[in-house]
């Protein structure tokens, strides 16, 4: 774990010493960019690491308080962002006795009108999510009311901001932050001054939690809210924002002027707050997108590619054209002095990105493969072309969907097919009692669910079966066979909700058998962090703790073979030669693609792969027309997004003066 820290304030110098004990590197950030950055900002490379961060920093302040005989006041927040915090805590609490007896807390919002043991409502999230878990007092447990009647709403708002005065006020204040930029429901023009109150939600934030609601239709148009001033009011603010969906907001907020239309510019002004972010949701800030700008560098073969590039967008020009003014003009002379001249740099820009293209020629042959899709359309969705490719290769490729899917897909599909057994039947009678009795119990469960409820059995397993028949008929048309597709219907995610449950021994044992049985040369991962729901980062943990898991045991079996007169059972348990780490390839999902100065290999694709890959992206009916999460606010169809994604990284290599192809994906070696 690396951490960069950026300091404004000389009040954080003691939350600093404690980042510095917490993480590795440096803590320090250049002067140049301490001061661009307006709100400190702690980098952390791991997703992960950053819970254990925040964590540890809430446990402190418990521990504290409870020393000196006070109680800790929390103000907490709810979403996906937060839940890692929250899983530590509670490790915490079970783990080292972190008691939570003498901890008050005040949740930031909830939706309105919402009744408390609604599967949408933040109350229920909160003891579901934490509370249930630790020996916090049900009445310590402060959540705006979202039943409260509406000549109550106003009456509810002055008892919940007395509540926090009569507590002392916040100590810490934990937030996430909304891609316009909304601290708790402080929607765009939301004032400095403003108390909790109601509002109106912005139709960006209505359109994020219409995956949690299983449409936007359903989403609350109102809620009730902590307000700015509320928040400045605690003594410490921590803000957390992880993957690159993130990463423009992040920067708007942390270097951007204050603006009413930007409510977490506010949090520039508090003298105590830190934001924690993971590297992917700091790919904007400018001491990591255009570092040369801020101070002297350290020139690397990537961070020259980086900024030969950035040079070559900002002044139009091709790489091969770029003179040596254009370098002074824009902060790079000590670039053109690290090679030479001008013509020098250029040119070993221009062959490191050539040298990333792969053809099929370049692409391996006769190798043992596994693509891990975390849904059943990922691997057309992201690789769909290379995938074309490593079949013409003669490689043995293994498809390992390693989620159902079902969840994304809608009940009118259900009934659809359900209607296709039942007219089958009257025609064939291929079972009549049986589908008689599936197809009442199915529509009389549809037609009493609500949005939000958890699937019955059957409709779960009619949904999975749907997504599994798309699956297949997609790798098909890539000139795959069915057997090449295996289902691991990981038991993370069969929760029946859009949140799933942590990855457990379990998920990783099911991935460890698939790696054992195929000893695969080469996998692909899912390597974005745009999912809206972590499906694809809880996927790709459980197949590295699965590879590391393998690794450990093969180094347990190599001693072994040492000491043959004294075996343990390690030694025997399994008697294939030692695991051997397959190489692992990035691809990303539906969202975005690697940036080409990122890339490791950037694989070409003709006009006609391009469209047998859309071809194969068609076959996933359920998901095509109008996904149920269709993510990233892109109201275009997956293979829309696609086509335009892979084209636009074959035009930026056109753009930059290299050769010219059709359409191309981009491909990270981890």
């Amino acid at each position: 774990m690396r951490t960069d820290t950026g300091v404004r304030h000389d009040a954080g110098t003691a939350q600093e010493a404690r980042d510095q004990r917490m993480t590795r590197g440096p803590s320090r950030i250049s002067q140049s960019a301490a001061l661009l950055e307006r709100i400190r900002t702690v980098v952390v490379e791991e997703h992960d690491d950053i819970a254990r961060l925040v964590a540890s920093r809430i446990a402190t302040l418990i521990r504290e308080k409870e020393a000196g005989g006070e109680p800790a006041v929390l103000g907490l927040a709810t979403g996906s962002t937060p839940i890692g915090v929250y899983r530590e805590l509670i490790r915490m609490h079970r783990d080292e006795g972190l008691s939570f007896a003498d901890v008050v807390t005040f949740n930031l919002d909830e939706y309105y009108p919402m009744r408390p043991e609604s599967i949408h409502s933040y109350h229920r999230f909160m003891w579901e999510n934490l509370f249930s878990h630790v020996d916090i007092k049900h009445e310590n447990v402060h959540i705006p009311r979202g039943d409260t009647p509406l000549e109550d709403v106003e009456l509810e708002c002055l008892r919940y901001e007395e509540a926090i005065r009569q507590s002392g006020g916040i100590d810490l204040q934990l937030l996430g932050i909304g891609k316009t930029g909304h601290i708790g429901f402080n929607e765009p023009g939301s004032g400095v001054e403003s108390r909790t109150r109601p509002v109106h939600l912005d139709n960006v934030t209505r359109q994020d939690a219409a995956a949690d609601f299983f449409g936007e239709e359903y989403v609350p148009r109102e809620a009730l809210t902590m307000g700015v001033a509320t928040i400045l009011d605690a003594r410490e603010i921590i803000i957390l924002a992880t993957g690159e969906h993130k990463a423009g907001i992040v920067r708007r907020a942390v270097e951007g002027d204050v603006d009413v239309e930007v409510a977490a510019t506010f949090l520039q002004r508090h003298p105590n707050t830190t934001f924690y972010i993971d590297r992917a949701a700091a790919a904007d800030l400018t001491r990591f997108a255009t570092p040369w700008l801020l101070d002297e560098v350290q020139w690397t073969p990537e961070l020259a590619v980086r900024a030969v590039v950035w040079l070559s967008q900002q002044t139009g020009k091709a790489i091969l054209k770029m003179t040596q003014r254009d370098y002074a003009e824009h902060k790079l002379s000590s670039l053109v002095a690290r090679f030479g001249s001008p013509g020098t740099a250029n040119g070993e820009v221009f062959n490191m990105l050539g040298a990333k293209i792969r053809g099929k020629s370049k692409l391996p042959r006769g190798s043992r493969i596994i693509v891990f899709s975390p849904h059943p359309d990922d691997d057309v969705i992201s690789m769909g072309g290379i995938l074309r490719k490593l079949v013409e290769n003669g490689n043995q490729i293994i498809v390992a969907y390693m989620t159902s899917g079902n969840i994304a897909v809608f009940d009118h599909d259900v009934r659809r097919y359900v209607d296709f057994l039942v007219r089958l039947n009257h025609d064939r009678e291929i079972g009549q009692a049986q589908v008689s009795a599936l197809a009442t119990r199915v529509y009389d469960f549809l037609a009493a669910k609500r949005p939000g409820d958890v699937d019955i059995p059957e409709v779960q397993d009619i949904k999975r079966i749907i997504r599994e028949a798309e699956a297949v008929s997609g790798i098909e048309t890539l000139g795959l066979t069915a057997s090449a597709a295996r289902f691991l219907n990981l038991p993370f995610y069969q929760t029946g909700k859009v949140r799933k449950d942590p990855i457990g021994s379990a998920d990783v044992a099911i991935v460890r058998e698939l790696l054992e049985e195929v000893r695969p040369e080469l996998i692909f991962v899912a390597g974005d962090l745009s999912d809206p729901h972590g499906t694809h980062r809880m996927c790709k943990e459980a197949i590295y703790r699965a590879v590391e898991e393998l690794e450990a045991d093969s180094g347990l079996r190599s001693a072994d073979e040492q000491r043959p007169n004294d075996k343990p059972q390690s030694a025997i348990r399994n008697p294939q030669s030692p695991f051997t780490r397959p190489e692992t390839w990035l691809y990303r999902g539906a969202w975005q693609e690697w940036p080409v100065t990122d890339a490791t290999w950037l694989v070409p694709l003709s006009q006609e792969e391009l469209k047998l890959k859309i071809q194969a992206i068609f076959k996933h009916q359920s998901q095509k027309d109008s996904a149920p999460f269709p993510g990233a606010h892109d109201e275009r169809e997956f293979w829309q997004r696609v086509e335009a994604r892979n084209k636009e990284t074959a035009a930026t290599l056109d753009r930059l003066g290299l050769a010219e192809y059709f359409a191309m994906e981009a491909y990270v070696i981890d």
